[in-house]
């Protein structure tokens, strides 16, 4: 009887994981469909687009370009070059070194002249005391803020008081923009009239990319698997997860390493959260949350084409602390805005966008994993548990391996920022690797993410730099 029971027990856990990834697949699909026709609109909207218009001082909004620096010497002066290059009428670059132990502060200061200067700083936001104020003597729309160490989001929030133009945008401190970035980043805002407040691009990974002094010479693939399956992860998070959600103001996270937001609106939202590791998306939610509790009808919309580059992991083990630590910031933003819920009070953002993030977002490493050790126990089982197990061996190629595919396909079709067909065909065969290796070991990592959690570990882990750029 006990041995009935048990079976049965297995069996309704089996089931119960089948289902929830039929749902996944389902909900991913009518993304993908949404996705593929918002991208394709958009780009040819784009291909006869024309933004000599965007390049006149009065057709635009002057940016302040914030980029919290924490031990960046090996990309801080090719990242700071390559802002310097883009293609806007009017912006500043605001570099806020948070207390960096390496030669960040020295190579700015030494590279571009710094002088030290008194400025007022309005205090908008509660920081960390600033130090030092420079600006640069060759460049007057450079300074160097160098603050006492406060975390990413306290060197932001000193970027935030510090800057003199309606919209910011926050970037990594190793990453490198393309030329025309911010003229189709801030199209969205300038031509809403101020209704879109918030505006996020696309991440692309530089590993493998020919750059030199903050300029891309050549877009490759780097020989390192561990690299080649982020710039998958990667494609099938922005072309797929993020248009299809940007397309109904459903859109809850900006990429902190390339989004320009309202000055005004993220200061009323009271600034970044300092006692976070999801600071980014934290702040999207909580503007959205304000924006509903105000009744004010405002945007916060994905760009595909606008895109910046930056380096990403090359090892196991700092990977393994990144997509912990993502985990974590995903659980505490919706934690800290549970509210939201399921409560018709915050539309669609708390019916549809926050139960999608518990659901698929945070839950689904969680019964993923689950499934895994349910399909190794059928094996075990035998007869016709083993079904069991090719059933959720099957759902789960449709839900990593074949989306990522199609990511890969999408990007071809619509961007081509991979000129070379073997770059193409290289992305989709590993694309077919994906649910046998790489897709079960992040799972498992964002899993130990919860754990931390659990645990009260709120570690952030060391993430070395490279440089990206010669």
């Amino acid at each position: 009887m006990l041995n009935v029971q048990w079976l049965d027990i297995v069996a309704f856990f089996g089931w119960f994981i089948a289902v929830y990834m039929v749902i996944v697949i389902v909900f991913y699909s009518v993304i993908l469909i949404i996705s593929t026709f918002q991208l394709r609109k958009e780009y040819q909207l784009d291909r006869i687009q024309a933004y000599e218009d965007y390049m006149d001082e009065f057709n635009t909004r002057p940016v302040s370009i914030i980029v919290p620096a924490y031990n960046e010497e090996a990309g801080i002066i090719q990242s700071v070059r390559s802002l310097l290059a883009v293609n806007y009428p009017t912006y500043e670059i605001i570099v806020v070194n948070d207390g960096s132990t390496d030669q960040t502060l020295k190579k700015m200061i030494d590279h571009y002249d710094m002088k030290e200067i008194s400025r007022i700083v309005r205090k908008q936001v509660h920081t960390k005391p600033i130090k030092t104020i420079y600006q640069s003597s060759i460049l007057s729309n450079l300074f160097l803020v160098d603050k006492e160490n406060g975390g990413k989001a306290d060197a932001l929030n000193v970027g935030l008081n510090f800057s003199h133009y309606p919209y910011f945008c926050s970037l990594d401190g190793d990453s490198v923009l393309e030329p025309d970035a911010f003229l189709k980043v801030m199209k969205p805002i300038i031509d809403s009239n101020e209704e879109v407040i918030a505006s996020g691009g696309s991440v692309r990974i530089a590993n493998g990319c020919e750059i030199k002094n903050g300029h891309i010479l050549k877009i490759g693939l780097s020989d390192n698997p561990i690299v080649v399956m982020q710039i998958i992860e990667y494609l099938r998070a922005f072309l797929m997860g993020r248009i299809g959600l940007s397309r109904h103001n459903l859109l809850l996270i900006i990429s902190g390493a390339f989004g320009v937001f309202s000055k005004h609106w993220t200061i009323e939202a009271g600034g970044y959260k300092t006692d976070t590791v999801g600071e980014d998306m934290e702040l999207v939610v909580r503007i959205h949350r304000l924006l509903k509790e105000r009744r004010v009808n405002k945007k916060i919309v994905y760009v595909p084409d606008p895109v910046c580059w930056t380096e990403v992991p090359e090892d196991m083990t700092i990977l393994r602390r990144q997509r912990r630590r993502w985990h974590r910031g995903l659980f505490e933003s919706l934690w800290i805005h549970r509210g939201l819920t399921f409560n018709p009070k915050y539309g669609s953002i708390g019916m549809i966008s926050f139960p999608y993030f518990w659901i698929v977002e945070f839950l689904g490493p969680i019964i993923e994993f689950l499934g895994y050790i349910f399909m190794i126990l059928c094996l075990f089982l035998g007869g016709v548990y083993i079904e069991f197990a090719i059933l959720l061996f099957l759902l789960s190629c449709l839900y990593g391996s074949l989306f990522s595919m199609t990511a890969v396909l999408l990007e071809e079709w619509s961007l081509t920022k991979y000129p070379k067909v073997s770059d193409i065909v290289k992305l989709f065969l590993y694309s077919l690797t994906e649910t046998i290796w790489y897709r079960p070991m992040t799972v498992f990592w964002r899993c130990e993410g919860v754990w931390q959690m659990l645990i009260g570990d709120t570690s952030w882990g060391e993430m070395k730099r490279k440089g990206v750029s010669k």
